[in-house]
């Protein structure tokens, strides 16, 4: 399979036959809030056109449709009439912005012949959950593909680990950028530590870092990622962390 980090959380991804983008973000740099009061998002542009992104996709899949994930340029860009596939608590509002083919996976579907199963995710801890609401992670499998573990906007937790003992999937995309949320900076997603501690967890997995440098509140660098991947003593082809608009080939 092929994937291209478009930038945040989305991806283009080539798995069989079947073009797959991920939590579409396309608002131009600097043109929506901020989320710490500090600087407009997002905070880079897109490496492509829109016109570039779209280019072949086949069907939509939503980790979740929090701004960062699913924005108003991208709810206008993209074709009415493509496939999209959702968690349950967010297909209403999805058909609302005139989407034909919306589709919620309540457990699992199969679909061009891959295989999609929902799995539950943690948008951090405590207080703050309440706030994040409800988000998915996915596990992909298809015929002579790599089995791929998404695991959308979630902190590494107990979950997480159980996850992995049971799909044992060879890549994880995890998201890595350490954002933060609310007065207390709550940890809404992974950072360095905890991809470190998945990394080491599951040493027969390939992991790709995204959702980085694209956000006000996302805390962790890519240098910084890959600092702490060195200092761990894990390899670079097993903790991978692209640039915006790079495709990583996985076999």
């Amino acid at each position: 399979m092929n994937i291209q980090l478009i930038r945040n959380a989305t991806m283009k991804c080539t798995y069989g036959s079947t073009c797959i983008l991920t939590d579409p973000y396309f608002a131009s740099r600097g043109t929506l809030p901020s989320y710490r009061s500090e600087i407009r998002n997002p905070t880079v542009d897109l490496p492509l056109s829109i016109q570039e992104i779209l280019a072949g996709v086949q069907m939509v899949i939503l980790s979740h449709i929090h701004s960062d994930h699913f924005d108003p340029s991208a709810q206008n860009a993209l074709p009415k009439e493509v496939t999209i596939f959702c968690q349950p608590k967010d297909k209403g509002r999805i058909q609302s912005f005139g989407f034909s083919h919306v589709n919620d996976i309540q457990n699992e579907i199969v679909w061009n012949d891959i295989k999609i199963i929902r799995l539950a995710a943690q948008h951090g801890t405590g207080a703050v959950l309440s706030e994040m609401g409800g988000v998915s992670g996915y596990i992909f499998q298809s015929t002579a593909e790599p089995t791929v573990y998404w695991t959308g906007d979630s902190v590494l937790y107990d979950e997480t680990y159980k996850i992995v003992d049971m799909y044992k999937p060879d890549l994880i995309i995890t998201h890595s950028g350490g954002a933060v949320w609310g007065e207390k900076a709550d940890l809404i997603v992974m950072d360095a530590k905890q991809t470190i501690q998945l990394c080491q967890y599951s040493k027969k997995s390939k992991v790709l870092a995204v959702h980085m440098e694209s956000l006000d509140h996302c805390t962790i660098s890519r240098k910084e990622l890959q600092e702490a991947r060195t200092t761990a003593g894990i390899a670079a082809e097993m903790l991978i962390v692209p640039k915006n608009g790079e495709t990583i080939t996985v076999e």
